[in-house]
């Protein structure tokens, strides 16, 4: 059993990523990609039980976030570029991918760009493609998201205004960041965020996440709002998404577009859940991506690592 600290792993056009891995050395790898925003932090699994689940898991910074150089103009396919690189540079031929929140578009993407490198792949409470037919996009919505992806569409400098006033917030206070989420949750997001360690998770992704400006997240939302780069219906691996009934950060008729996409498409809607409910649900879906998941996951304790 592992636990590292961050790597940094270099790519071919000079930038570096941070990476961090825990979990069983000899296990199933699979790459976790984080929230919007977020980073390499968590929300994660405790590496006991990544150990008995047999997972080796890896968590990196996305361009901008934390321990990780920013990529300019990427979109959400330039993910799949970053996790071959890494792969490469860990030595791992094959793997298994699972995205939560904004993580889960870039989770497809390195399914759809990858193909046989890639195993399975899940999506947790993602969001749809901008262009997306049939789909009100911002249907269902809170206010401060539609405010935020509209700025992406419409004024650019009006989006970087409001990210950078935010992240520089939740540089001195990362708590504040939590609370503003709060203000906006659903009761079932309040019950889901309402342990002092997971409270301590989020706030310790949010402060690396904005350690060295708002970047990341602002290249995230443009990202999220422009042309993805790849087909969904080109992920040919088997796929499961999860999503909570009750969300209004990423209203769960995204998932169900996606799912319509893909001819492998598991879907999984739980009742009386919403966005934050993808912490509780990793660990039995981390068990479905390394074919240790076709029976039910007995409980094993607390998943969550502690707070830094």
């Amino acid at each position: 059993m592992v636990s590292s600290p961050a790597t940094l792993v270099p790519t071919p056009d000079g930038r570096r990523l941070g990476v961090e891995i825990s979990g069983m050395e000899s296990g199933s790898t699979v790459f976790l990609m984080h929230g919007t925003p977020g980073s390499r932090l968590g929300p994660k699994v405790r590496p006991i039980v990544l150990h008995q689940l047999g997972v080796r898991l890896v968590c990196y910074d996305r361009p901008g976030y934390g321990d990780s150089d920013r990529r300019k103009d990427r979109t959400v396919a330039d993910a799949a570029e970053d996790v071959r690189h890494i792969a490469d540079h860990l030595g791992v031929d094959t793997f298994s991918v699972v995205g939560r929140s904004g993580g889960a578009p870039h989770a497809l993407a390195t399914a759809a760009i990858l193909g046989d490198r890639v195993d399975r792949v899940a999506a947790l409470v993602t969001l749809a493609p901008p262009d997306a037919p049939d789909l009100d996009w911002y249907s269902g919505m809170t206010d401060a998201n539609v405010r935020d992806y509209s700025h992406a569409d419409n004024d650019e400098a009006k989006l970087i205004e409001s990210l950078r006033l935010q992240a520089d917030r939740a540089k001195r206070d990362p708590a504040s960041m939590l609370d503003n989420l709060r203000s906006q949750m659903t009761r079932a997001d309040q019950s889901a965020v309402r342990s002092s360690t997971i409270q301590g998770l989020l706030t310790d992704t949010y402060r690396e996440a904005m350690r060295l400006g708002p970047y990341g997240w602002i290249d995230d939302v443009l990202a999220l709002r422009r042309e993805w780069g790849f087909e969904p219906g080109k992920i040919l691996q088997p796929t499961l998404f999860w999503h909570g009934e009750r969300d209004n950060f990423a209203p769960v008729e995204h998932t169900l577009w996606l799912a319509r996409q893909i001819e492998n498409a598991e879907v999984r809607i739980q009742r009386e859940t919403a966005h934050f409910g993808a912490m509780g649900i990793l660990p039995t879906v981390l068990g479905w991506l390394t074919g240790s998941g076709d029976r039910p996951l007995q409980p094993i304790g607390p998943y969550y690592a502690n707070p830094r």
